[in-house]
């Protein structure tokens, strides 16, 4: 505890020398994390494997790719970003202006998970640093291999008084929490992020949440089955479903229910069938949960399951009904139930059961029930006749709505999560002497005014 609250009072200490204020010294460290990060990918994507045997191929596009993609847009955009935004200054304050302008909060603590341990502890970083923070980043306990090799690249990049990685499990949570941050950025569960948020509410420390929730994929009777039903095993089943974004649950019109079954089984099967594809569950406790969801009675395809490595088949359930177990809380594994539906008012208000999800997914060629799905779901981000792809454009925001988070990221996104914007008004030496007291011979011109002005 001690060696923690030395180490990040030597943060402070830094942070306060205004180093990090220069863009310069950001794009510096941006190009060295870009440089270290190609140099050592087979390390990364090794590690993972140790982890929870995750494909190589998987951490190549979902982790490395990504990262990547996010160093080279704040790279390019970073002198544009920090450029302070003026705008002319209206009545009453004449011959003025005001300029808006982007600072670094200080002190950054990052929680990263352990599903996409890379990923989801650098794309927030890159926003830090590239706002101008510190940044003590806290890997998951469950990535053991993974976390030490991203500590020996950080520490080839970073001073450690401007970034600190820190080892540990929840003590190490809740002592960091306890100490003067001076904003929090947690990726993870959501009973999790309520804890971490309670603890930020104690000092008033502004937080990002980017948590998940019961993202539904809805299958319209027009829309092309086989396209649906790949995409939605692949976004399902890809990381063994430990993705905050997959499809936790596929609501399909009666009609096509069988054919879609049908074409599911098949994709699952053709994708996923040999189970080096696919990644194993992290930790016993976890693998031992996403069991429970498995009904014997309702497995439609897969239900095969392998205690010594923590390994569950790509599983589809069928028929499913709202109070079944696999219904009650996010699956976060390779389990996937499928219920009908017989008109889109009752498919809007399953989804609405539940609270906000991350993510929603709707297969359909019909534009106007898209629209009007659209309208009346509110989630995260989503994507229409495909899954997961909306996270990867580099330019619009990831994040959540209620229960699936609080803020967003990616990006700009990103650089504005990590920035406090600081308004200042330049007033010029004109006089208006309308604004002081007394008011009284000075009242009708200002309701002609307002008249006139918002007629």
């Amino acid at each position: 505890m001690k060696d923690m609250t030395e180490q990040i009072q030597s943060m402070h200490r830094f942070f306060k020398t205004y180093k990090t204020y220069d863009v310069h010294f950001r794009l510096y460290f941006l190009k060295k994390l870009k440089k270290n990060l190609l140099a050592h990918q087979d390390l990364l994507v090794q590690a993972l494997y140790k982890d929870f045997k995750k494909p190589y191929f998987e951490t190549y596009t979902t982790e490395i790719y990504m990262v990547l993609t996010e160093i080279e847009t704040a790279i390019h955009n970073l002198k544009y970003w920090t450029k302070p935004k003026t705008y002319s200054t209206p009545f009453p304050i004449l011959a003025g202006s005001t300029k808006v302008i982007p600072e670094p909060y200080g002190i950054s603590l990052i929680f990263a998970p352990y599903n996409y341990p890379i990923q989801l502890a650098l794309s927030p970083l890159i926003g830090a640093i590239s706002a101008g923070n510190c940044v003590v980043l806290k890997p998951s306990e469950y990535t053991p291999y993974t976390s030490k090799a991203l500590k020996c690249l950080l520490r080839e990049v970073f001073p450690t008084h401007l970034v600190w990685v820190i080892d540990g499990g929840p003590e190490i949570c809740q002592s960091l929490l306890k100490q003067p941050i001076d904003y929090i950025f947690f990726t993870g569960s959501i009973e999790t992020g309520k804890k971490v948020m309670a603890e930020a509410s104690k000092n008033l420390i502004p937080i990002t949440l980017e948590l998940g929730g019961k993202n539904p994929a809805i299958v319209d009777a027009k829309c092309d089955l086989q396209l649906a039903a790949k995409r939605i095993a692949w976004g399902k089943f890809m990381n063994s479903g430990q993705t905050c974004v997959a499809p936790d649950y596929v609501l399909v019109h009666e009609d096509v229910t069988k054919r879609f079954l049908e074409l599911l089984a098949k994709e699952t099967a053709k994708m996923f069938e040999n189970p080096s594809q696919s990644s194993r569950l992290i930790h016993e406790k976890h693998y031992v949960q996403v069991l429970k969801y498995i009904d014997e009675d309702k497995i439609y395809y897969g239900g095969h399951f392998d205690h010594e490595n923590l390994y569950i088949e790509p599983t589809i359930l069928y028929p499913v009904k709202l109070k079944d177990e696999c219904m009650q809380q996010e699956i976060f594994g390779p389990i996937l139930p499928v219920i009908p539906f017989s008109k889109l008012p009752l498919a809007i208000e399953t989804v609405q059961r539940f609270p906000k999800p991350l993510a929603c997914y709707i297969f359909s060629h019909d534009k106007k029930r898209i629209k009007h799905l659209l309208k009346h779901l509110s989630f995260g981000g989503g994507c229409i006749n495909d899954t997961i792809m909306h996270l990867t454009h580099p330019k619009a925001p990831f994040g959540g709505v209620g229960y699936s988070g609080i803020g967003a990221y990616h990006g700009k996104y990103s650089f504005d999560t990590f920035s406090h914007y600081k308004t200042v008004c330049y007033s010029s030496r004109v006089e208006l002497p309308l604004r002081y007291p007394p008011y009284d011979k000075k009242l009708e011109f200002i309701k002609r005014y307002i008249t006139m002005r918002f007629r």
